[in-house]
Parts: structure tokens; C-alpha cells; sequence
């Protein structure tokens, strides 16, 4: 029959791996202190506290998207999934200041590669959180959901989550 009120379409495929994109302390998406994020509403993932400021991919793919206040670079890989790493939270009103993109639209990354560098003291002291927020944008049209595997402090590139 048709399927009118089929709300999301569950792909059947093997689970893919997310790596910790800084060292820091692995944190749910629920506890993350910005609600749009934290009540999913750009998509299923992860946060992480970082301990360092540089910024690695964590996943394979193409660059589609670099903030114009260079917060937020958006991942696409080869199997569609559609991957933010935003860095901060409210940062967008700091401009740019606090960080330089290792990266630009167009190119092709490997997990683990360098994306950015977030000088942590500035965002701090213009009195912003400095979570790092990874975020499966098309998760939910997908019917995806991204599961935390680790917990605790991290390394950067250590697996913390699988999607599925």
C-alpha cells in the first residue's frame, strides 16, 4: 500500500565509526548546553569537551560547508551521511576570531586530518562553552541514530560512536 505516514526510512547497513575530534572528555548529545542541539533538532550525535585546541575530522569525505564565522565545517561522506562538526556553542557572535580552518569547501578529507585549530582561552573568555558538537544532519530523515561507544576523556581519533 502507499506510505503516506512512513515518517523515516530505516537503511539497512553496516554501522560506521566516528573518531573523537579533539582530546577532551566524550559527552551524550542530551547533556550538551545548547537545547537545539541537545534535544536533537539538527540531527543525532555526539559533544566532546575539548582539552586541546586542535580540531580533527571525524569522519571520510568532502568538505561541503565552512562557516562564514568559521564555528562550523559540514562533512559529507560517501555514504551521504551529512556531518557537522561545530565548534562551541553561541560561538557564531565571536566572528571568527578564535578560529583558524585547516580546510576549505571542495576538499577531500580523511578521518583524523586536521580541520581546524579553536583557541579555547578566547572562547572562554568572551564567556562561551567550548563543546565541540559532531551532529548526523540527515540522521533523522534516515531514521539513523548515532551511538556513544566510549565514554570519559579521549584522545583525538580514538573511535567514540558508530551511527546505525
Amino acid at each position: 500500500m502507499f506510505n503516506f505516514f512512513k515518517k523515516h526510512e530505516k537503511v539497512d547497513w553496516t554501522p560506521k565509526t566516528f573518531l573523537a575530534p579533539a582530546d577532551g572528555e566524550v559527552v551524550a548529545l542530551a547533556n550538551v548546553s545548547d537545547p537545539v542541539f541537545s534535544q536533537k533538532a539538527m540531527g543525532d550525535g555526539f559533544g566532546l569537551t575539548p582539552s586541546a585546541d586542535e580540531i580533527y575530522s571525524p569522519v571520510s569525505g568532502t568538505v561541503t560547508m565552512v562557516a562564514d564565522t568559521k564555528h562550523g565545517i559540514g562533512i559529507t561522506t560517501e555514504d551521504g551521511e551529512e556531518v557537522l562538526v561545530h565548534m562551541g556553542i553561541d560561538t557564531v557572535e565571536l566572528k571568527g576570531a578564535p578560529f583558524t580552518v585547516k580546510v576549505a569547501a571542495g576538499d577531500h578529507i580523511d578521518a583524523g586530518a586536521e580541520l581546524a585549530v579553536m583557541d579555547r582561552q578566547v572562547v572562554s573568555a568572551a564567556g562561551k562553552d567550548t563543546t565541540i558538537i559532531v551532529v548526523v544532519t540527515n540522521s533523522l530523515d534516515k531514521g539513523w541514530s548515532v551511538d556513544l561507544t566510549a565514554s570519559g576523556t579521549v584522545e583525538h581519533n580514538a573511535v567514540v560512536a558508530t551511527l546505525k
